[in-house]
This record gives C-alpha cells, structure tokens and sequence, in this order.
C-alpha cells in the first residue's frame, strides 16, 4: 500500500489511486479527486456519492452501477451522464471506495 499527498494530508491509495482507508476520506478530498478526473460536482453528484458510502458502510462493498440503480435509485443514464464512461469507477474513486467488483 502506498501513499500520496493530496488536499494538504497524506493519503493511503492502491496502485490504481482509489483509497484504501474508508476514515481518511472527507468532502473536501472528494472535491480534490473529482477534480483530478475533470467531475465538477453538483448537489445531484453528492447525491451518489454519499449513497456510495452510507452503502459502503452499511455492506463492506462497493456498489456496482447495478445496485446503485436499483438499491440507491439513480437510473444508469443518469450515472453515465453525471460520471461520464466509467460512472462506477468515477463514482467510488470520489467517494473514495475501492474499485467495484467487475470494474476493469
């Protein structure tokens, strides 16, 4: 496990960059790394995002775009139009969970 410096703290990250310590994330590292990725966050953006983490902490997994559709009820079109190409990706990098499992 790596680290990397970002928003003013080090941070604990996997070889692809998405954070492996669920406790050092806040909103305002979300915004860091939506940032990074070119996402500009929006009320709906947030929306997701902290779906992705009450779920996260409710299951101990990160939600496919499938659960986030039919569980967090935000329709995949809307993902792909909020998170453009690779929502699931996009969407647990910034809420700052792992990869989704089938997530290439």
């Amino acid at each position: 496990m790596s680290t990397t410096t970002l928003a003013g703290r080090e941070i604990h990250v996997d070889a692809e960059g998405f954070l492996t310590e669920y406790d050092e994330w806040d909103e305002d590292l979300a915004q860091q790394l939506a940032d990074q990725i070119g996402i500009e966050m929006t009320p709906e953006h947030w929306d997701v995002v902290r779906f992705l983490r009450a779920d996260y902490a409710e299951t101990g997994q990160t939600a496919t775009t499938r659960r986030v559709n039919a569980v967090g009820g935000f329709p995949v079109k809307k993902q792909f139009a909020l998170f453009p190409k690779k929502p699931g990706k996009k969407m647990s990098y910034i809420a700052g969970l792992p990869k989704p499992a089938g997530c290439v």
